[in-house]
């Protein structure tokens, strides 16, 4: 099993190899590019790989995948395409608190966007999680995968998709990273219970300035912890 480092060299490879045949095709916006079986066969990685670095160019608006029909270059110049490919080759791992602060941001503004978006079905689904979240902790078990479904239904209920596609992208490192640190011991989790029903009660009460206010207290202690261990 390839350790974090190497998954991303290996990751930039791919990524690389197909900056360099989209250069040397000479693709165009709109372009279709090759199956994912014919790129993991030409670049001798796996189709899991090579999906995960076509994602990740699609993150970044580079490519457009779409069901049924394949993956496309995506309708910006071919300099600009590859000036920002370099830029995400050029970037490095986050560190615990750069996921922290992009995550705090990200859920500042998509609460808001929350509270006066939400449907009934995206509070029922809340209130699930949050559900699933009281009874682990309540059991004295591990809840931080919880805790980040419980965000990531407040990222859906923004209905802001670029919003819930950056969470969902650094939820999988944050999960590691909670786990490593320790983050969420016993008190802080018991605390969160009510911190979330907070959450919960802006979103549902529709109040978007309540909704941020509830979201920064929470943070408050995840902030402090974060720059604590620097």
């Amino acid at each position: 099993m390839l350790i974090d480092s190497q998954l991303q060299e290996v990751q930039k490879q791919i990524i690389l190899n197909l900056k360099e045949l989209i250069n040397f095709k000479n693709f165009e916006p709109g372009d279709k590019l090759p199956s994912e079986r014919m790129l993991a066969e030409k670049f001798g990685v796996s189709r899991s790989n090579l999906r995960e670095a076509l994602q990740t160019l699609e993150l970044y608006g580079l490519v457009k995948s779409i069901p049924q029909s394949g993956t496309f270059v995506a309708d910006i110049g071919i300099t600009a395409m590859n000036g920002m490919i370099d830029d995400i080759l050029g970037l490095a791992i986050p560190s615990f608190k750069d996921l922290v602060e992009a995550r705090i941001f990200l859920e500042l503004k998509g609460v808001k966007q929350a509270a006066l978006r939400r449907t009934t079905d995206d509070l029922i689904h809340l209130e699930n999680t949050l559900a699933d979240y009281s009874d682990k902790v309540i059991r004295g078990e591990d809840a931080v995968q919880e805790d980040l479904l419980f965000h990531l239904a407040i990222a859906k209920a923004s209905a802001n998709t670029t919003l819930n596609t950056f969470m969902l992208k650094i939820t999988p490192e944050i999960i590691t990273n909670f786990e490593k640190h320790h983050v969420c011991d016993k008190d802080t989790a018991f605390k969160g219970i009510q911190e979330h029903k907070a959450i919960v009660d802006a979103i549902r009460e529709q109040n978007p300035d309540q909704a941020k206010t509830a979201m920064k207290k929470h943070f408050k202690d995840l902030y402090q912890y974060c720059y604590n261990i620097e």
